[in-house]
């Protein structure tokens, strides 16, 4: 095995500037750094990272844990995250909750039993704050990702849920839509929240009565419940249209409805937030509210790496993120006539 005393020898210099060189401290002449990055690269040497993090204090590793790896939002954050996390120099640990808290603390143990130098955290819902309280008390630095926890103060990246889940219901009522079913995430989780209100602020604003039999919650990992859609369908005025508060839950009910011979939209409308990876995929193209899932994961890095490199930053950050509206073959307009 290569050793920087080897690198020494080779170069004709100390093994102490090249330790200096590898872990870019101290004064070093250019010429030097460059003849022993050479010698470096000839003898193939890659340096010891936990010695590195030893002497620096500082393992270049970050940890990004998300909920569900499996939804193209969060894979498009991952993206994001790992691109500004080696930008600067950083390696990247990834984390998939499942939306369980459960496995969510067995990540957070892993983390503090690892030389990680920042956590960006997409909670699983309000319980969170136990495990985010957790990696405060450790001095870890932790950017919130997507949604927030009430009582945990930091950085936080976040969509606007709200006004996003109005822009979606306003489209339905623009096409004539009077009965829309909300198929929502869990009651414990901010954005679930905020797409509700979103959703009975579009009501209120077009002078709408809100049926509360129309607002389900579920969980944003799939929809697993198909009794719940069954009992939509058959209201004595079942819904025209349904908001599904995200793309797996609309996914999961375009596949049931369509399982009872029903088309969308011939049949019934459907919206969802969060656009998909590859839209093709999806068959009719959904109407969506899109966030910018790459900015996510690059300005959360962003934010959790100046906190590390000890950037002057005394007030914690909110940064909010607009939706997009996207129209596309999933929705129509009631009886095929605009109110």
């Amino acid at each position: 095995m290569i050793t920087i005393y080897d690198i020494a020898e080779k170069a004709g210099v100390s093994a102490m500037t090249v330790s200096r060189v590898i872990n870019n401290t101290g004064r070093i002449s250019e010429a030097t750094r460059k003849r022993v990055r050479k010698v470096m690269d000839e003898l193939h040497y890659i340096p010891n990272s936990m010695a590195r993090s030893l002497v620096l204090q500082k393992s270049k590793i970050l940890s990004l844990l998300i909920t569900d790896i499996t939804n193209p939002f969060y894979t498009t954050i991952a993206r994001g995250a790992e691109d500004a996390a080696k930008r600067s120099g950083y390696r990247l640990l990834f984390g998939n909750s499942d939306e369980d808290y459960v496995k969510e603390k067995d990540y957070v143990d892993m983390i503090l039993s690892t030389r990680v130098d920042g956590v960006l955290f997409a909670p699983t819902g309000d319980q969170s704050l136990e495990h985010l309280q957790q990696l405060q008390k450790h001095n870890i630095p932790v950017v919130v990702l997507d949604r927030e926890v009430p009582g945990f103060d930091a950085d936080v990246v976040l969509g606007d849920s709200k006004e996003g889940a109005r822009n979606l219901v306003e489209h339905l009522i623009g096409l004539g839509h009077r009965r829309i079913a909300l198929i929502n995430g869990a009651h414990d989780v901010s954005t679930a929240r905020l797409r509700h209100a979103g959703y009975r602020e579009a009501h209120l604003l077009s002078g709408l009565t809100i049926d509360e039999a129309l607002i389900v919650y579920l969980s944003y990992r799939d929809f697993h419940d198909e009794s719940v859609l069954d009992a939509l369908l058959q209201q004595p005025m079942p819904p025209t249209a349904i908001f599904a508060a995200n793309n797996m839950l609309a996914v999961g009910v375009i596949g049931a409805l369509r399982q009872r011979g029903m088309q969308v939209p011939r049949d019934i409308s459907v919206v969802c937030f969060d656009d998909f990876g590859h839209a093709e995929t999806v068959n009719p193209f959904l109407t969506v509210a899109a966030q910018p899932a790459y900015q996510f994961g690059s300005l959360g890095m962003q934010l959790l790496i100046e906190r590390i490199e000890g950037e002057a930053i005394l007030e914690n950050r909110k940064l909010i993120l607009p939706s997009e509206l996207l129209i596309r073959a999933s929705t129509q307009a009631l009886n095929g006539s605009l109110p």
